[in-house]
């Protein structure tokens, strides 16, 4: 399938500040897998951001998002998307937080229609792999074509845009 002559847009949730594994960093990792997209495809971008950030300690975060994952919550964002109806392609990242989509993400994609867009999910991680996102995406994108998922290793970021571009040309 070639998706690099089709409307795209990445829809990303990413955390900077302390990160497992990679200690203190100023962009997250999923964001810099987006810009790789990005790159290649030409696609949009759009960063799904909590309105109360997340604490920059990362055993805090952790803790928050464990309590957002056991109650089910969706918290509030800074900034909604509508919708997505001038894209063929969307592209979904993420961290693997608990194994799962951090909860921000759930609150904007379920806000969204699905029905016939491909998607393309992504993750960044430190040994979750896709973890449950694959089955998370697939009960929130009713309708759309879910395409086979990448994940890449937050310490390996910064070496794979091959990698992504290889995924996105399906090599």
């Amino acid at each position: 399938m070639d998706l690099l002559n089709k409307k795209s847009l990445v829809i990303y949730f990413s955390r900077a500040d302390e990160n497992y594994a990679v200690g203190q960093i100023d962009k997250g990792n999923t964001e810099v897998i987006a810009e790789y997209i990005q790159e290649i495809t030409q696609a949009e971008l759009f960063k799904v951001e909590r309105k109360n950030p997340y604490p920059k300690d990362y055993q805090a975060c952790v803790s928050e998002a464990e309590i957002e994952l056991s109650h089910n919550d969706r918290p509030e964002l800074s900034r909604y998307l509508d919708n997505i109806d001038n894209y063929e392609v969307i592209y979904i990242g993420m961290p693997v937080w608990c194994s799962y989509p951090p909860m921000p993400l759930y609150t904007q994609l379920e806000k969204l229609n699905w029905h016939g867009k491909i998607v393309m999910p992504f993750t960044t991680h430190e040994g979750s792999g896709l973890g449950n996102c694959i089955s998370a995406i697939e009960k929130i994108c009713i309708g759309a074509k879910i395409e086979r998922g990448i994940a890449i290793k937050g310490t390996e970021v910064y070496y794979s845009k091959n990698i992504v571009e290889k995924w996105i040309k399906g090599e």
